[in-house]
């Protein structure tokens, strides 16, 4: 007699009858579906129920087995039910074996036979509905229709199939994506386009009239603007301070520098300050601030006044006893060129009068640089670098390479001979150069920088130090020339600073006291920056201050040729006003309403080095010399990686007597 559960008795194992019958039955029908997926569907119905009423019949008789007999009356009849019929069915077939009641059953191996004739039959089903394609390809490919070749072909098919299929719901996602930004994007205000498919395309071009349509907009739109690179590319072109500084005071992770605009000039300069992101870029930052402290910075002076003496030179040869007008772009570029070969590799060579290979290789990687930002098929690497253009740059890259490793490595070479202590001790007297600097940085974990990091950052000195510094020189030449009322009271005030001298070189201490000229060379930057835009790519959404947005991924324009010309930040945009920058003049201005350096984190790390430069040359430039514009030469700008000018900017060079 059983117990109860709950009075002491044992609880039954297992999951009762009920259980067990369903877990059989699932397996079952499970197994029977694995069977149907590998048979074809043409197999003839009859094969079909057999193969049901065999599946069932079995997970009955299991569960009748489990049971011990003890299973339900309905449960026995069902199974007693599916095991008669399987047995009616079997009876009608030849090769049975006679049982005790007189009936045939099929014997063990005759009935796995059945079934692999069942199987087999669905296989030759399955060859014959292959897709027509597969036999046309092994067709084409001359090979034998074998049923290996068809199912190969057909699973390459299928994995092409996929394959496409992936790429259009990629496609569908991008231009969702698309259709989310572009509904973001209409709060902010566009010029009209010329149409659908170009955009704004062509209407701002890189030249005078460009700039002059850029004076239009900015009559009635002040602070930012929504342009059309074509009917897919949407750049957002920020002009304000106030809509700037969201942008250009967010980290650089946030708004890092864009590839579309910068990612020409990656092969030539590299992971530099430029160009690196992230913790590269921040590591790099830290080792590099030093070298452009005023200690490393006041030693310098002598090179910024030997290399202008020898640009002076050259001009009095080229004037002498003659009317003639040079142009400044070509001068100030040598000039400025041989000031940083001396600071940045203490490499003395006559630069200014004959060009060298290496010298010659980096004007003509930025000449080629922004030839290619106007050719659209020129974007393409593979294509680029099949061309000549493509061809001249790669030997101009290892030309500039090869000339920076070769003195890093000999120098380290050096550092690692004679120890720290005695290379410096050597140095004692001398002025520590730009590779020295890099060579002598550690970081917070004692790790020094490698050669090539060290390759990337002087070969961006030198690109940013040469060009932003001859366009902002030849600009303040030309609006001097231009004013001779504020190009006299500069030369005054220099000759206050070199009275009594016999010698006219200027003192790091001598910078202080040229307020008027440092006014006249910030001016001359507002209405001439030598860098008009800079790129910045969101990597996330920016709140600007009036409540909109700017979505993540798009490309942001900082003008500052836009903001310097912005009638609501600077009234009188147009007019040369050096009082501006008045020291006395108590007018609150943003500080990104001036930024020729750019602002913010990623601001020009070499600024206090390119202001003293400038005022050294422009200093000296006025104590010899008296300046005039070329009536018979116009100026017309050309905004470039630098802001240049059509046909460069001719001014007449006069030499003035020695000072008494």
């Amino acid at each position: 007699m059983g117990t109860k559960q709950g009075q002491g008795g044992r609880k039954p194992d297992g999951l009762g009858p009920l259980g067990v019958l369903s877990v059989c039955v699932l397996a079952r029908l499970f197994l029977c579906l694995c069977v149907f997926l590998s048979i074809s569907p043409a197999v003839t119905l009859s094969n079909s129920v057999f193969l049901f009423r065999l599946h069932v019949s079995a997970s009955l008789s299991l569960l009748f087995s489990i049971s011990g007999g003890r299973a339900s009356v309905p449960t026995q009849r069902l199974a007693r039910s599916g095991e008669c019929q399987g047995r009616a069915s079997r009876s009608r077939r030849p090769g049975g074996v006679k049982g005790p009641g007189g009936q045939t059953e099929p014997s063990e191996p005759r009935l796995l036979l059945r079934l692999r004739r069942i199987q087999i039959e669905g296989q030759r089903q399955r060859s014959a509905e292959m897709l027509p394609i597969t036999e046309h390809m092994l067709h084409l490919l001359g090979l034998e229709k074998t049923a290996f070749r068809l199912y190969a072909v057909t699973g390459l098919l299928l994995a092409l199939l996929f394959f496409l299929f992936r790429l259009l719901v990629q496609f569908l996602g991008l231009c969702w994506r698309f259709y989310i930004t572009c509904r973001r994007l209409r709060c902010f205000p566009q010029p009209p386009r010329r149409n659908w498919l170009l955009g704004h395309l062509g209407m701002y071009l890189p030249n005078e009239s460009g700039l002059q349509d850029e004076n239009k907009v900015l009559e009635s739109m002040h602070y930012v603007i929504l342009v059309w690179l074509g009917p897919v590319l949407p750049l957002l072109v920020l002009m304000h301070p106030d809509y700037i500084k969201p942008l250009l005071g967010a980290s650089a992770a946030v708004a890092p520098k864009d590839e579309l605009f910068y990612g020409f000039l990656r092969p030539w300069l590299g992971d530099g300050l430029l160009l690196s992101k992230g913790d590269k870029w921040s590591r790099h930052r830290r080792l590099l601030t030093p070298a452009f402290h005023f200690d490393i910075l006041k030693p310098y002076m002598k090179i910024f006044n030997q290399c202008t003496n020898i640009m002076h030179a050259k001009w009095r040869r080229l004037v002498e006893g003659s009317d003639v007008s040079l142009d400044m772009f070509e001068h100030i570029s040598l000039m400025t060129l041989d000031t940083l070969q001396k600071c940045v590799f203490s490499y003395n060579s006559d630069y200014q009068e004959k060009m060298s290979d290496y010298i010659s290789a980096i004007i003509e990687l930025s000449a080629l640089v922004v030839r290619r930002q106007y050719r659209l098929h020129h974007h393409l690497d593979f294509i680029y670098y099949r061309t000549a253009d493509g061809r001249r740059f790669r030997q101009a890259c290892d030309t500039v390479h090869h000339f920076t490793t070769e003195v890093i490595q000999e120098r380290r070479r050096v550092l690692r001979q004679q120890g720290m202590e005695a290379w410096l001790k050597a140095k004692q007297g001398k002025t520590l150069d730009f590779i020295d600097v890099l060579l002598l940085a550690r970081d917070e974990d004692g790790k020094e920088m490698s050669d090539e990091d060290i390759r990337a950052e002087a070969d961006t000195f030198m690109f940013e130090g040469h060009d932003t510094t001859s366009s902002g020189l030849s600009w303040v030449f030309f609006n001097l020339a231009k004013y001779p009322e504020y190009q006299e009271k500069c030369r005054e005030e220099i000759q206050e600073v070199m009275k009594n001298r016999e010698l006219e070189e200027l003192e790091w201490e001598d910078l202080t006291q040229l307020p008027f000229t440092t006014m006249c060379i910030k001016e001359s930057l507002r209405k001439f920056p030598p860098v008009t835009m800079i790129s910045r790519q969101c990597t996330e959404d920016v709140k600007l201050p009036d409540g909109r947005i700017i979505p993540k991924g798009i490309i942001c324009l900082v003008s500052v040729y836009g903001t310097h010309y912005n009638p609501t930040v600077w009234p009188d945009a147009k007019v040369y006003n050096p009082y501006r920058f008045d020291p006395d003049n108590t007018e609150q201005r943003s500080p990104l309403a001036y930024m020729p350096f750019s602002a913010g984190p990623r601001n020009c790390i070499g600024q206090s080095f390119a202001m003293a430069e400038m005022r050294v040359a422009v200093a000296l430039t006025l104590l010899r010399f008296r300046l005039s514009v070329d009536r018979t030469r116009k100026v017309r700008r050309k905004p470039e990686l630098i802001l240049r000018t059509e046909d460069g900017i001719w001014l007449k060079v006069e030499p003035l007597p020695p000072r008494a």
